[in-house]
């Protein structure tokens, strides 16, 4: 009788699976209750504990034979358990619908997500399914504007797991990622003196001196492709604002591959979202490298700016408290909010001035309508770059707005759950448990005809005006007729206290970009342009990425006068 045989009783085979079968279920029961988030957790619990348990069958099998039998026993009873148990009416998630493979896994959305077409499938999803669809084990998608309030608003759900993943686990979290109400609060408040009135004003002249390079480097060229351009100027617009300087793409072009490493980093990092569980794994095997580069980036140019000092009141100048509202703060810190709006900033202002244009060029009329507006504020020998004339530009706020309802710069939304210990909360009439977690899906919701209506699915900035008349009583009784707006679905920017805090910054910049390009070139889409494949090819990775976008570009003469 050998060791194992003396020291651990040897039960019937028959026995021995099923304790062994048993052991598997119990380790699930442990995922699902404690989430170990660690690798050695997960190799104690999976490899270590069958391991063991072999001992079990030494006696009716070789070491080797009951090894494979032990691990492949346990392994098919934790999947039997997990399998039944999402499917099953005790999980917390039962009564609402979904597709049998999405409630069984995680890993069908990841590989959609990663494919760039998650907006889409949930749009899908929630046509065929209705207002709340399952889209995972233990997370469902909304579609009901009536959700906005109570799941975003001052009393609603905090950040989800999403974040944490996303982030890679950072040390300092960007405060994008931040899951503590209190925490988030103390962090906005840096941010909030940022973003006031008279700090946007105080950034104009760095956005006028980034437009007008712009207008200048397109100008050259017979045509461009104005997604990258548009790309490349909120680029060095962010590091300029942020870390006063450090960028010129507009032109240098992307010689240092920043916004390629930006990009990939963006589609690395949408993984590790969905499957944050993944997140040492990728540390250990160079995963995410394109994130640890975004890092690199934000660290070295922070630095940068602390040896300059403040030449500006930049962001980084409240960030850091230069305006001694505080006491400097972390290195640490302020680089995670530096590189956030960067990275923020540049991506989803550029993915809706570019959606914008893509929509203006398409239909001419719109274009044209534009075009006149800009010219009756703006005529030639005009500053552009003010802003004096914005909110008498009513078509100019209706385009920008129904770009971002077509296509808001984040389609999926911002990842949400209860907090600890809660037991759950109630968003609406949907009971959200604790360990779930749940979105408003605004690409759905900003096309959902019981939002806007009619033309739902086009692009059509005369609803904006309309709901104006009507706000105003100036609207006739035929307009109103069947015409919805819902202002309440509208969400491009969030909502709640984690809502965009650079929104303003954003508008702003966009109007006068806009502004200034209209009053100085005439653009057109190439012969053999199409428009379709250029919507098919917008991507998800939480924020949208672009396909090229090739416009004609001429100067409007009288305009550089």
């Amino acid at each position: 009788m050998g060791i194992a045989e003396t020291l651990i009783p040897q039960p019937r085979l028959g026995d021995a699976l099923i304790l062994i079968g048993v052991a598997g279920v119990g380790v699930h029961g442990i995922f699902k209750r404690y989430e170990p988030p660690e690798i050695s957790h997960h190799a104690g619990l999976l490899l270590g504990v069958p391991s063991l348990l072999s001992l079990l069958l030494w006696n009716h099998y070789s070491p080797v034979r009951a090894l494979v039998t032990t691990i492949a026993t346990f392994l098919a009873a934790l999947v039997t358990s997990v399998v039944f148990y999402r499917l099953s009416p005790f999980h917390p998630l039962a009564k609402y619908p979904g597709p049998l493979y999405l409630k069984i896994s995680r890993i069908p959305l990841t590989w959609i997500a990663m494919q760039g077409k998650e907006h889409l499938v949930i749009q899908k999803l929630h046509d065929w399914y209705g207002d709340v669809v399952r889209i995972s084990p233990n997370e469902v998608s909304v579609r009901d504007a009536n959700a906005i309030m109570p799941m975003m608003g001052s009393t609603g759900l905090t950040k989800g797991p999403h974040w944490r993943g996303r982030s890679m686990r950072a040390p300092v979290p960007p405060i994008i990622a931040m899951t503590n109400p209190a925490q988030h609060l103390e962090r906005r408040k840096l941010w909030n003196r940022a973003f006031n009135t008279a700090a946007l004003k105080g950034y104009e002249h760095i956005i006028a001196r980034r437009a007008n390079l712009l207008i200048e480097t397109i100008a050259e060229a017979k045509e461009v492709d104005l997604a990258t351009r548009i790309s490349w100027f909120t680029f060095d617009f962010m590091s300029d604002l942020v870390f006063g300087g450090g960028s010129d793409m507009l032109r240098q072009g992307d010689d240092g591959s920043i916004w390629k490493i930006i990009n990939k980093g963006m589609i690395s990092a949408h993984m590790l979202a969905h499957l944050p569980w993944l997140v040492p794994y990728a540390q250990k095997l160079g995963m995410g490298e394109d994130v640890r580069q975004m890092r690199s980036f934000g660290i070295e140019r922070a630095k940068g700016r602390v040896k300059a000092g403040s030449l500006d009141k930049d962001l980084f100048y409240y960030l850091n408290n230069e305006d001694g509202a505080g006491a400097p703060r972390p290195f640490a810190d302020v680089v995670s909010d530096g590189a956030l709006a960067v990275i923020a900033g540049s991506d989803t202002t550029s993915s809706v001035l570019s959606n914008l244009f893509f929509f203006l060029l398409k239909e001419p009329k719109y274009y044209k309508r534009l075009q006149v507006e800009v010219d009756k504020f703006y005529p030639p020998g005009e500053d552009a770059l003010s802003t004096k004339h914005h909110g008498d530009m009513p078509f100019l706020t209706a385009a920008i707005h129904e770009s971002m309802r077509l296509f808001p710069a984040l389609p999926t939304g911002s990842q949400r759950a209860p907090v600890k210990d809660s037991g759950g909360k109630l968003v609406g009439q949907y009971w959200i448990p604790e360990g779930t977690s749940t979105f408003i899906h605004p690409y759905s919701v900003h096309r959902d005809p019981r939002n806007f209506f009619p033309n739902s699915e086009v692009f059509w900035p005369e609803r904006w005006l309309i709901a104006t008349e009507i706000e105003n009583g100036t609207s006739s009784k035929e307009v109103e007729d069947g015409f919805v707006h819902n202002s309440i679905a509208f969400i491009p920017f969030s909502f709640g206290p984690a809502n965009c805090v650079g929104k303003n910054l954003a508008l702003q910049e966009m109007r006068m970009v806009v502004c200034l390009m209209m009053q100085k070139l005439e653009m057109r889409f190439p012969d053999g342009f199409d428009p379709r494949a250029y919507e098919e090819n917008l991507q998800d990775f939480l924020v949208v990425m672009k396909p090229p976008l090739p416009v004609l570009i001429e100067r409007r003469p009288q305009a550089w006068h």
